[in-house]
């Protein structure tokens, strides 16, 4: 298939795999320029910015932040106009986290890639790019498979046999030398902050050091949605979303006078709102 020449991203953090990664590309895909190789996630979502590539290869596990993360954090940043980089993940994962890559239409490479297998991401790229920008859906459906990626458990809790955990009840936070015991019903919302998880209820505002993403995986997901990549909040505690001209959502809440930010991976949340 004949496409115009479009630039890539590589975000890996193992050099040796990054330049194999640039090598197999040559092969398979001569009229790709590769304009970037970086080595973390923070690097991969500065660059990107700066670039604007049309495709982006993202490692899964990198340091600082994942490729998940970094994907995340770049399509919230992405110009609104601009249609959305195709977005390839890299994984050394095992077959479990494969079969849950491949319920998503992010394509994914397995490490160390094969030739063939490469091949066939090239040509499922080279169809999405030829494809007119900005069907009905299209963005919506790219932020929805990203999001469920992102809400997707450790390997070790897909395994068979494994036992889900009960969501949690009660919140242990530290406050001086004791110990509150904070319902999980009264909590209105999470935010992390720095070193900290910052608990809200109606009243009052706790500390936890329990990180946002592990605390995630013990509340009950009918309850509690994602709303940004820092943000947790109780379903229940929302009054509106509101729109403003450039397409940015905010949440009002009930008992809380203080506005919370939707990032755009979990904007379609609040189509229907």
């Amino acid at each position: 298939m004949n496409t115009p020449a479009v630039r890539a991203l590589i975000a890996e953090d193992e050099p040796l795999l990054a330049q194999a990664l640039r090598q197999a590309l040559a092969r398979a895909w001569p009229q790709l320029t590769v304009v970037a190789t970086v080595g973390d996630g923070l690097a991969a979502v500065r660059e990107a910015l700066a670039l604007r590539p049309e495709v982006l290869f993202f490692d899964i596990r990198m340091p600082g932040q994942s490729g998940l993360e970094a994907a995340a954090e770049l399509f919230d940043a992405w110009p609104a106009a601009q249609r959305l980089p195709l977005l390839v993940f890299t994984t050394a994962y095992d077959q479990y986290a494969v079969q849950a890559f491949e319920a998503q239409a992010s394509d994914y490479l397995l490490k160390p890639i094969q030739d063939e297998r490469l091949r066939k991401t090239v040509h499922k790229l080279q169809q999405a790019l030829a494809a007119p920008a900005g069907l009905p859906g299209d963005e919506d459906t790219v932020l929805r498979q990203l999001r469920a990626l992102l809400a997707q458990p450790p390997a070790a809790a897909r395994q068979p046999g494994a036992t889900p955990a009960r969501p949690l009840k009660v919140l242990q936070a530290g406050s001086g030398q004791s110990v509150q015991l904070v319902p999980v019903a009264q909590v209105l919302y999470f935010e992390a902050a720095d070193k900290y998880v910052r608990v809200l209820t109606a009243e009052r505002e706790h500390l936890l050091r329990t990180p946002l993403k592990e605390l995630a995986a013990q509340l009950d997901p009918d309850e509690f949605w994602q709303i940004h990549r820092g943000t947790l909040v109780r379903v229940s505690a929302i009054r509106a979303a509101l729109r403003d001209e450039a397409g940015r959502i905010t949440l009002e809440l009930h008992q809380r006078p203080e506005r919370l930010a939707v990032s755009r991976v979990y904007a379609p949340l609040f189509k229907a709102m």
